[in-house]
């Protein structure tokens, strides 16, 4: 008796040990490493500064930026020999579509995150006044869309450079990334303008309080996501807002080709769009030169072959 008691014992300690036998086990994301296939450094229309501060690859293969000094759209036409240029779109977000907001606006414009829906319209997050500005190419018109942030708000900084960095569109949804204090990437039905939700995505072995977000894409029914202080691009399925796979950039931005002579500990990397083959990374370099030339102040372009389709 004494010994199937213990048997038993045994046996039911075995099970709390284990738990039930169908659990699912945890799946670590894929993680890979980007290197360049191709390199560009962009030539600014005129002679003044460009931050180059998101990307956005329209249907017809076509990359469009923005400058975080300046309203306005860009196309980067890409060369063989390592130069682009950056052509001003003249059609969209003209001063004369901006003058309505001028009693709203306060300082100049900062421009950031790029985003496109199945219409055609392009969507841009404005950071200082926290708007998401919407170009319709039907009635070349521009508004601010009406969104009661009031859900999220207790996500955001003061600081007026610590607000909407990147912006996507997948569907009838608007993913929003607030950058940092904390990085959180929220979630806005189109249809209604309101906010559905808003959740965290945290690079592996990052286990930190605060993620910086600097871009968003939408490609293939995923939600990309660039993570400038961490180096690295997340892969992340909208539903279940799990990591599926993370891409590290950090030798590619800090080789000594690459680089930029600056003070600062975080990468610059705020550009980001996706396709079936490519990782595209743009930098805004903040006006800071290049180390491997100091004369060169230009951002750079990287077109990254997917190393998960090889």
């Amino acid at each position: 008796m004494r010994a199937a008691f213990k048997l038993l014992l045994s046996l039911l300690a075995g099970f709390l040990c284990t738990g039930p036998v169908d659990a699912a086990p945890r799946i670590k994301p894929a993680r890979y490493t980007l290197t360049a296939a191709q390199t560009w450094h962009p030539n600014p229309p005129g002679r003044g500064r460009f931050d180059a501060s998101a990307l956005l690859l329209q249907p017809d293969g076509s990359l469009l930026t923005v400058n975080d000094k300046a309203p306005g759209l860009f196309r980067i036409e890409l060369a063989t020999n390592g130069t682009a240029a950056l052509v001003a779109l003249p059609e969209a977000f003209t001063a004369a579509q901006l003058a309505p907001l001028a009693n709203r606006k306060s300082g100049p414009y900062d421009c950031e995150g790029l985003a496109r829906d199945d219409r055609g319209r392009i969507y841009v997050s404005e950071e200082s006044e926290r708007w998401i500005l919407r170009f319709d190419p039907a009635t070349k018109t521009v508004e601010p869309l009406a969104i009661d942030w009031k859900p999220v708000q207790k996500w955001f900084s003061s600081d007026r450079n610590a607000s909407f960095e990147g912006v996507a569109v997948g569907g009838d949804t608007l993913y929003v990334a607030n950058e940092r204090e904390i990085g959180r990437l929220i979630t806005v039905d189109l249809a209604t303008l309101k906010v559905t939700g808003s959740f965290q995505v945290t690079p592996i072995g990052l286990p930190a309080r605060d993620v910086h977000y600097s871009d968003l894409s939408w490609f293939d029914g995923e939600l990309w996501v660039l993570c400038r202080e961490s180096r690295c691009v997340l892969r992340v399925d909208p539903a279940s807002h799990k990591v599926l796979a993370q891409f590290d950039y950090l030798d590619l931005e800090t080789s000594p080709e690459n680089a930029y002579s600056h003070p600062y500990p975080y990468g610059f990397v705020e550009g980001l769009a996706v396709d079936a083959k490519n990782i595209w990374l743009i930098v805004d370099n903040n006006g800071f030169p290049r180390v491997a030339d100091s004369k060169d102040r230009r951002p750079t372009l990287w077109r990254c072959e997917r190393p998960d389709r090889k």
